[in-house]
């Protein structure tokens, strides 16, 4: 299933709101931002109000003792516009940057049980970019939707009722312009930006694959002549995003242009609707004209953040959906969900691994990729798992260190292994996988997170064990980087290094799956041969899963799995 699939797929309205829940803040900082709003732009209004009647009432040349409220007034709404900006931002934005914490924490837990091959389909772009952009995302839902959402729909309404105490006429006409600024900021431009708006954080997420893909293989394309290619695959993920970009800037300047026209209109029905009643007796004085006049283009200042609010709403909604898609409540049936509580308590005399009448699947798969009748390895026993690329070796080392859920019955030293918590399995069990991740640190950092209480001799030593001594005195000691996921070590001692972690964490049971997958056909042999060497001791089980031809006596016992079916090799 390829990424774009995997976007298209649907997700319930129920799974959408949970994630979007988690973005709206739960402290006093969130009220109180939508009350800070809704004052500064009281103010915003009311100051433009106030120096209408003021300059105009001030036109007639009254007694200055006539203005000084109106003077008092300006002030006091200048100083109350820029104070109350300053704290409803404060108060606001501490509240979203506060709970980002629990946005962040919440997919983080999400994540966890599905990896990680409930995450093997998703392209590292597009978990990236749900992981940085889209929780970002976010934080807009309090910031850019509801708060002004919120103030605009309050201080509209209470500026329509403010000037229909002054004239009813100029007050409708001022409703109804707004009602069209609305439905035409918003909807009509929503018509033309909104699949644009939904499609940013895809786009970006594909923009972000490229330019990995492009970096993680230039030195291939470089050396087969192919990077001119690669590179336009990066300025095609590059166009699409600034098309989409540009289509959301259109519905932009449609909401802009509607408000202006509106705004317009509101001002000319005002004059319309208040200048006759300048003339009739105990009508409209001239302040009360200018005030509204001039009311409407504040209100519109503030109601401009309306269709900017709906736009950013279709941006946060798309980035629920792709956070709902990528870690959903419920992880998939092919994983295991189900944490037993038991405590370890290994019976001596049990085979360390049984396996009865077990079969697996990978996440999304429509048939069992692994069936096992029967399958028991005792204590100290070396084991190899043979077959085809394909059979289901790899879902059988998953199996065993459960990333995968299975039907059956497995046991571990006697116990079910539904029974016990996840770690007292991968205490006892350790994977070696084919490509084994490698952090871009030194050496000892990379062997210290598997056991942090390591002395440098220790370490030392079991390099040593490994067959890396040498190789570690010409990379010129423990300090020495590895780079980015391994780049500066060939596949072979990337997988002595994994080993070298699996001894220092001192597994009972070692998988390795696949450990000459990346290692030149000439120099697999010795390879197993030194890993199996250096696995054995101490009653260690170690289980090889290869293709690759082994010598006689390094093992045991062998097996072979076709198309999911294990049987044993006489």
């Amino acid at each position: 299933m390829s990424a774009a699939s995997r976007d298209s797929n649907p997700v319930s309205a129920g799974q959408v709101r949970a994630v979007l829940a988690t973005a709206l803040p739960r402290t006093k900082g969130a009220i109180l931002g939508v009350l800070f709003g809704i004052l500064a732009a009281l103010c915003t209004v009311a100051l433009l109000a106030t120096s209408a009647y003021l300059i105009t009432r001030a036109a007639e040349q009254p007694p200055i003792l006539y203005l000084s409220m109106a003077v008092v007034g300006v002030r006091a709404f200048a100083l109350g516009r820029a104070f109350f900006r300053y704290l409803e931002r404060l108060a606001s934005h501490d509240a979203a940057f506060r709970q980002l914490e629990s946005v962040r924490v919440d997919l983080l837990r999400r994540l966890i049980p599905l990896a990680p091959d409930g995450l093997g389909r998703t392209r590292r772009g597009s978990l990236l970019s749900s992981l940085v952009s889209d929780v970002d995302e976010l934080q807009n839902l309090p910031l850019r939707v509801l708060q002004p959402l919120v103030t605009s729909l309050g201080v509209a309404a209470i500026a329509v009722w403010v000037v229909a105490l002054i004239s009813p006429a100029a007050a409708a006409g001022l409703a109804l312009a707004l009602v069209a600024a609305f439905v035409i900021g918003t909807v009509v431009s929503g018509r033309v930006a909104a699949s644009a708006e939904r499609s940013l954080a895809p786009r970006r997420a594909a923009l972000v694959d490229a330019i990995l893909d492009y970096l993680g293989s230039l030195d291939v394309l470089i050396a087969y002549g192919a990077e001119a290619e690669g590179r336009r695959k990066v300025e095609a993920a590059d166009s699409a995003l600034t098309r989409a970009l540009t289509a959301r800037s259109a519905g932009v300047g449609i909401a802009a242009a509607a408000l202006s026209l509106c705004a317009g209109l509101a001002v000319a029905w005002s004059l319309v609707a208040g200048i006759p009643g300048l003339s009739a007796e105990d009508g409209l004085t001239g302040p009360a004209l200018a005030v509204i006049v001039l009311v409407p283009l504040a209100v519109f200042e503030i109601v401009a953040s309306v269709p900017l609010a709906a736009s950013a709403w279709r941006q946060v909604r798309a980035s629920a959906e792709r956070i709902a898609r990528l870690a959903p409540t419920d992880a998939p049936g092919e994983l295991p969900s189900d944490v037993g509580t038991a405590e370890a308590n290994p019976d001596p005399t049990a085979p360390v691994i049984a396996l009865s009448n077990v079969t697996a699947r990978w996440p999304g798969a429509t048939a069992p990729t692994l069936s096992i009748d029967s399958l028991a390895i005792q204590r100290g026993e070396r084991v190899l798992i043979e077959g085809p690329s394909g059979a289901g070796k790899t879902t059988l080392a998953h199996v065993l260190v459960r990333f995968l859920d299975y039907e059956g019955s497995y046991q571990l030293a006697g116990q079910q292994v539904r029974d016990l918590p996840f770690d007292a399995v991968r205490g006892v069990v350790g994977l070696c996988e084919q490509v084994p991740y490698l952090f871009d640190e030194s050496i000892r950092q990379n062997l210290l997170f598997a056991k942090d209480t390591a002395t440098d001799a220790d370490l030392i030593d079991v390099l040593e064990r490994v067959g890396l001594g040498e190789w570690l005195v010409a990379r010129g000691g423990l300090d020495a980087r590895v780079g980015e996921r391994g780049a500066l070590v060939s596949g072979g001692q990337a997988q002595r290094i994994a080993l070298a972690r699996a001894l220092l964490r001192d597994f009972p049971v070692i998988v390795f799956d696949e450990p000459t997958a990346n290692v030149e056909a000439d120099l697999a042999e010795s390879l197993l041969v030194d890993l199996l060497r250096a696995g054995q001791g101490d009653d260690r089980t170690i289980i090889l899963i290869s293709h690759a031809d082994l010598p006689e006596g390094l093992v045991h016992r062998r097996f072979r799995i076709e198309s999911g079916v294990l049987s044993s090799v006489l």
